[in-house]
């Protein structure tokens, strides 16, 4: 009766592993409404190119980019106020997906990516919903996973805090941000900077990023387009929208170009999307925008092989909650 006791209480002492959704919530899930453990992934968006990730401690959340564009999502738990988790920017310094504790008894931190030589990682770990961890960013257990498969050594990891002076990159950790491309030389950009003057219709810059992955993203609310290539914006549009369309969620992959030369796209089963994998886009929501030609025919001579596109009737960047997400205000 002892004996059983003793394992009793052993079982109820030891730390529970990450309370993690299973699945990914819906992709257009604002990012604040996550639970605890709720996470939101979908890599298919942007399948390859630079990747970035954001934290904000001060909203307890995570955001994974690759190519400018947001592909994950998540609710963190970062370090208490006696052992905060210091702000800046940091790149991974190892990767360890069974790594222990070296400070705290080898306490289980599974898919371990090291931030500094002094203890600072993000793993995968329990999520109370606050800031709980001895300085670490914990993550939900599959979402740790996805992250730790797709990211790289060196990736940049930018941790930030509400009112926190010291980074340039603040601005651009808004909650529900689809965006968060690379400068030129490689470091975080606001997607806000060098928008559209009062005056321009489009821009086409490729020579900011010669070659490398391309991915578009149309926001029906900022009626504005966007091309990425290898995480930097190479061109942007405004568009014009049909009265009261409402485009939703939707992610494609280029398929092609049938006889006469008319791209053909196929949708991705994004999640809370998954029926439409693999059904072509319908040619009735594709006449609903309008793109001016010029701007159309540069954009048609980077688009081939693994181009994505991502439709939104929110916007792509901040001040954005539920349905209105806005990045690039229609204005500029």
């Amino acid at each position: 009766m002892k004996t059983a006791l003793i394992a009793l209480l052993l079982l109820t002492a030891a730390p529970a592993l990450a309370a993690s959704a299973p699945k990914s919530s819906p992709i257009d899930t604002p990012v604040l409404a996550l639970k605890p453990g709720e996470w939101i992934w979908d890599a298919e968006i942007a399948p390859s190119g630079p990747m970035l990730v954001v934290v904000n401690l001060s909203t307890q959340r995570a955001y994974a980019y690759r190519n400018g564009v947001r592909i994950g999502a998540t609710t963190i738990s970062s370090g208490k106020s006696s052992k905060a988790t210091p702000t800046g920017v940091f790149t991974i310094l190892q990767k360890n997906k069974d790594h222990k504790s070296n400070l705290y008894d080898s306490a289980p931190m599974p898919y371990m990516q090291r931030l500094t030589w002094d203890g600072i990682a993000m793993h995968a770990g329990n999520l109370p919903g606050y800031p709980a961890s001895h300085g670490c960013i914990r993550l939900p257990l599959e979402f740790s996973k996805k992250l730790f498969d797709t990211s790289s050594m060196g990736m940049t990891v930018v941790v930030t805090a509400k009112g926190d002076k010291t980074l340039i990159e603040p601005e651009m950790v808004t909650d529900n941000a689809l965006l968060a491309p690379l400068s030129a030389t490689g470091t975080a950009a606001d997607p806000r900077s060098d928008s559209l003057t009062g005056q321009e219709v489009s821009r086409w810059e490729p020579e900011k990023s010669p070659e490398g992955p391309v991915t578009i993203v149309l926001s029906t609310g900022s009626k504005r387009i966007v091309v990425y290539r290898n995480g930097v914006i190479i061109g942007r549009s405004r568009i014009g929208v049909a009265p009261g369309f409402d485009i939703g969620t939707r992610a494609a992959q280029f398929a092609g170009r049938d006889a006469a030369g008319v791209a053909k796209w196929v949708y991705l089963g994004v999640p809370g999307y998954e029926a439409r994998k693999g059904q072509n886009v319908e040619q009735d929501a594709i006449k609903q925008v309008t793109i001016p030609p010029q701007f159309y025919a540069q954009m048609r001579s980077v688009v081939g092989e693994g181009t994505t596109l991502l439709a939104t009737n929110g916007g792509m960047v901040e001040g954005s909650t539920g349905k209105g997400q806005t990045v690039l205000e229609s204005d500029r």
